[in-house]
């Protein structure tokens, strides 16, 4: 009688050559910090430019990031205020000043929306 036996699985090597030597992922320090590489990354995808240079590898995707903020939009811990004042200080890539008086109000929302996605992120292990 033939028995018949599995072969054990062999794994398959990785698509890209370079996969094997990446560096491990390095979370962000701030929320602010993921914020801004968010906005810059999505900037890059809409214009449709490569990645130049050396380049530090992330823990996540920048949709990832969104997906954080837009739960805290579906349950209701910010507001659409803030994520329009993160959308316009994520694109001229600096925080709101509260030193000018026309910026205070926008420094206000962006430090509420930056406390409670901080927090968000830190919980999935984007930012340390």
């Amino acid at each position: 009688m033939a028995y018949i036996t599995a072969a054990a699985p062999t794994r398959t090597p990785p698509r890209n050559a370079s996969f094997a030597e990446r560096a491990p992922a390095e979370p962000f320090h701030s929320a602010e910090q993921a914020w801004f590489w968010t906005v810059g990354a999505l900037a890059a995808r809409r214009d449709g430019t490569g990645r130049s240079g050396p380049r530090t590898e992330r823990p996540c995707d920048p949709d990832d990031v969104i997906k954080c903020l837009d739960q805290l939009y579906r349950h209701r811990r910010i507001e659409l205020l803030h994520a329009r004042i993160l959308r316009i200080w994520g694109e001229r890539k600096c925080a709101p000043n509260p030193a000018h008086a026309r910026e205070r109000c926008d420094w206000r929302l962006w430090h509420e929306a930056m406390e409670r996605l901080d927090w968000k992120l830190r919980m999935k292990g984007i930012v340390r």
